[in-house]
């Protein structure tokens, strides 16, 4: 055999599969297979460490997380969720501020976790980065009338049913619940290019429907590793018509006219591949009907808008961590 052969062999011999489930705990990690540069001490396939812009610094001034807050709707009635509200010490109230709302606001706020997007805001502001900036952070809804104590960073029993729908439900719920109820409080930007709205798996394509629904009040989505598959598909049955799946989208993406909307895409290789999809591959999909639907606006000479798209491929498994260690740049990016 040949010393490259034998080279080839060697490396082929090393490839790890691992499979993961979706805890509804948190975000799940995957175990990274052991390659020549991790054992040089390099960067490990599936880690991701946090920079500075996500750590506490000093010399910032601090700004206020206010939460938990209960809040009921009646949009989505039968449910009680808690919120946070992040105001930076920068914030007078003189003029609008731009809103970040993220979903799953127990672990977006968790300052141990690997998005801690409050201080991540902190840091932004008071370097000038992006502008004054106030964070609602929302949990998905419990059924019932009080929230569990005992949750913790856990998902309620609505999540499913609130994000995976590619209905306009949450987005009426964003619209016209939320933002009034903070807007009570604080003086909150009404220019859909000033707001954004994110979140991390099923969260994540639940802020890209509030935006397809209601681009005039959202441009800004923030995707990572999102969950564009059929968990929100039921069969057509007793007489009720089917309901479709996030994996859905690239279809409408194609076949519809181009909304005003910008968003970063993060995945990676490791994501989810199970009864309801293929993560990383639907992802991808998702890329690929933005490109299109802007090469054919394009090539047809059509007026208005395009789609403003970035993407991060990683090698990632199913966790916040890659989107966490990105969500600084992507911030700048979304506000530059």
């Amino acid at each position: 055999m040949t010393k490259r052969g034998s080279m080839l062999l060697t490396i082929l011999g090393c490839g790890v599969v691992a499979a993961v489930c979706l805890a509804p705990a948190g975000p799940v990690r995957a175990q990274a297979p052991q390659t020549p540069q991790a054992a040089a001490g390099e960067r490990k396939p599936g880690t991701y460490p946090l920079g500075p812009d996500s750590l506490p610094q000093d010399g910032v001034p601090k700004g206020k997380l206010d939460g938990p807050l209960l809040f009921r709707s009646q949009v989505i009635a039968g449910t009680v969720r808690r919120y946070w509200i992040y105001v930076p010490a920068q914030y007078t109230g003189a003029t609008p501020a731009n809103v970040l709302v993220f979903q799953d606001g127990q672990r977006a706020t968790n300052p141990t976790g690997s998005l801690r997007v409050p201080q991540v805001l902190e840091n932004l502001v008071h370097k000038k980065d992006i502008p004054v900036t106030i964070g609602i952070f929302i949990t998905p809804g419990q059924r019932g009338d009080e929230y569990p104590e005992n949750l913790g960073t856990g998902n309620p029993n609505n999540r499913a049913a609130e994000y995976d729908s590619l209905s306009d439900t949450y987005a009426r719920f964003i619209v016209d619940e939320m933002l009034p109820e903070v807007g009570k409080t604080y003086n909150l930007t009404k220019d859909p290019a000033g707001r954004a709205i994110g979140g991390t798996s099923s969260g994540a394509i639940c802020a890209f429907t509030v935006a397809w629904h209601r681009p005039d009040q959202f441009k800004n989505v923030i995707s990572m590793i999102g969950s564009y598959t059929s968990i929100g598909y039921r069969p057509a049955q007793d007489g009720q018509p089917m309901v479709p799946g996030g994996d859905l989208y690239p279809t409408l993406i194609r076949k519809n006219p181009i909304k005003p909307i910008k968003i970063f895409l993060q995945d990676g290789s490791a994501d989810l591949d199970n009864q309801h999809g293929n993560w990383f591959l639907a992802n991808q999909q998702m890329l690929a009907a933005f490109n299109y639907a802007n090469t054919a606006a394009d090539t047809k000479k059509l007026p208005g808008p395009r789609y403003e798209v970035k993407h991060e491929w990683g090698d990632g498994a199913h966790s916040d961590a890659h989107g966490g260690s990105l969500l600084p740049d992507i911030l700048r990016w979304m506000w530059k």
